[in-house]
């Protein structure tokens, strides 16, 4: 099943896309796609929807965030070997955990803004975890137990912020905008083998990224459990698990990154794609 919110920021409404690629109106049987949605019980009821009988929703609506209410987003970093060495760092010998913060989701293909005296804004395609079910101290044996569903991110970066302006990455890691999601959330019987999807990125037209989930240092489960020992994950949590090779850092003589008027768009395996246009900072986009 793959859920999805559609309709202007802030006015989004709740849908579903059926199998012949149509959104579905979901309003009239539940308010929005949130945490409680998630429930196993509130999704088998989804799933027992016949879509045929929920309304078409007709033209090409923007969608949004394909969930309202998660009050956290964690991240993975250096979860890809490749990418490990293309940033000059070593290996993890234990996941590397940053967070990005909530205000920086934005719709799959929304606009992007480069902060203010960006000069080193990347891409990173990234799969993304969705919880499900409260987990504390879980196993891995039991992890994907925990999880809803999936969906694909791009974990926009600035470098400079993140690895020049201090010890933490955060600061390079939730500028507004910077958390596109979507276009849907996958629940995981779609999914199937989580740990065999291809993924890739292109910057305005350019394939600069190409990946599989498999080989990611650390899996899924192994993701849910080690960060469920530091904090309760709770229903509607996003986990991003990292990038494969390819990213602006790590180009080739030398790195190079996103200017105002690029473009980028991005995809995983069974998770739809997504897209973006990198957009200069204004003074209206301060509060």
């Amino acid at each position: 099943m793959k859920l999805l919110r559609y309709g202007p920021k802030g006015q989004e409404k709740p849908g579903l896309l059926d199998a012949d690629g149509r959104i579905r109106d979901l309003s009239g049987i539940v308010p929005d796609i949130t945490p409680e949605t998630l429930s196993q019980e509130s999704l088998a009821r989804l799933a027992a929807i016949e879509p045929a009988t929920l309304p078409v929703v007709k033209g090409d609506p923007r969608l949004g965030v394909p969930l309202f209410g998660s009050r956290k987003f964690i991240a993975i970093g250096l979860n890809y070997a490749d990418h490990a060495a293309e940033s000059n760092l070593p290996i993890p010998e234990e996941p590397v955990v940053f967070t990005k913060a909530i205000s920086c989701l934005n719709g799959p293909n929304d606009d992007v803004v480069i902060p203010r005296g960006s000069m080193k804004t990347d891409w990173e395609v990234e799969l993304g975890i969705v919880i499900g079910k409260t987990a504390s101290y879980v196993t891995q044996d039991d992890a994907l137990d925990h999880v809803a569903g999936y969906v694909l991110i791009n974990d926009v970066s600035e470098r400079a912020f993140q690895t020049e302006r201090g010890a933490t990455w955060d600061k390079g890691k939730g500028c507004d905008t910077f958390g596109p999601v979507g276009p849907w959330l996958v629940t995981t019987d779609e999914v199937g083998d989580v740990q065999n999807l291809d993924m890739w990125l292109d910057v305005n037209g350019k394939r600069v990224q190409t990946g599989n989930t498999r080989t990611m240092i650390f899996s899924v489960a192994e993701i849910v459990s080690y960060v469920s020992e530091f904090m309760t994950l709770e229903p509607g949590d996003l986990i991003t698990t990292g990038t494969p090779p390819g990213v602006g850092l790590g180009q080739k003589p030398e790195p190079w990154y996103l200017k105002a008027g690029d473009t980028v768009r991005l995809g995983i395996e069974k998770l739809g794609e997504q897209g973006q246009t990198f957009v200069a900072w204004t003074r209206k986009d301060a509060a």
